[in-house]
């Protein structure tokens, strides 16, 4: 159940324009399951993908309900479920905004190379920055699962890794340069973008709330050496299939 004071308005505008379509009882009851989903994710995923698949059965044509069901199962390591939702969520809008995330979902199921394959195709023209960066980010930790370290460097050598600069994607980015660039043995290097990823890190945080860009200028010295288908049918579904053809009905507990 969802409690009597989680509303339909708690979900995002955006979210429950996309639910017009729906009856107004329907459209209400998934706007509900929906707002759980953003109420309980980071506490109880488990409780949250049991919304996630409710709002879907009633809603499978709509693409924040595919949108959400992918995200929920994601965080319960249901990756098959997750990739394939989120294939037909792309299907439905055309949207490339979560290939970082399909990646990520090829190389929880030992498919590292196809998850190479998914970043290769992509139009990064209608990616957004952070999404950019993101996809770069799981690109070289797919390069590393298949022991291609110096590729894995190649993917995040992009013009967004610049130690001068902190935006929310940094310390992620600057990290995993590091990371690589051990493994390849540069360790100077490598302990130079550690530093640097903490460093934005801590800026991020004591401008948290502030602008989108914060100049980072403090603790970076001259670096002249450095680099400054069997997919998922659209269609409503009384119960959510796996990749085995089995069925969760009798596995998942829905929230009606």
């Amino acid at each position: 159940m969802v409690p009597d004071e989680i509303t339909e308005q708690d979900l995002h505008p955006s979210a429950r324009n996309e639910l017009k379509t729906l009856q107004p009882e329907t459209a209400e009851r998934v706007a509900r399951h929906l707002a759980m989903v953003a109420q309980v994710l980071d506490d109880n995923p488990q409780l949250a993908h049991q919304h996630a698949i409710s709002a879907s059965r009633r809603a499978g044509r709509i693409p924040v309900a595919r949108e959400t069901l992918a995200i929920t199962a994601f965080h319960v390591d249901d990756f098959a479920l997750s990739l394939r939702e989120l294939r037909t969520y792309r299907r439905l809008t055309g949207s490339q905004g979560h290939l970082a995330l399909m990646v990520e979902c090829e190389r929880a199921l030992g498919r590292p190379e196809r998850g190479i394959e998914t970043g290769l195709a992509a139009d990064l023209s209608k990616l957004d920055t952070e999404q950019r960066v993101q996809l770069a980010i799981v690109m070289s930790a797919a390069r590393l699962d298949l022991g291609q370290t110096q590729l894995a460097l190649f993917e995040l050598e992009i013009a967004e890794l610049n130690a001068n600069r902190a935006f929310s994607w940094s310390p992620e980015l600057f990290a995993a340069y590091a990371t690589v660039l051990e493994d390849l043995g540069r360790d100077a290097e490598s302990a130079k973008w550690a530093e640097r990823a903490a460093a934005a890190e801590a800026a991020i945080n004591e401008h948290l709330g502030g602008h989108d860009q914060l100049e980072v200028y403090e603790v970076y010295e001259h670096t002249a050496d450095l680099r400054d288908d069997g997919e998922h049918d659209d269609v409503e579904h009384d119960d959510v299939e796996h990749d085995d053809g089995e069925h969760t009905e009798g596995n998942d507990e829905v929230i009606r």
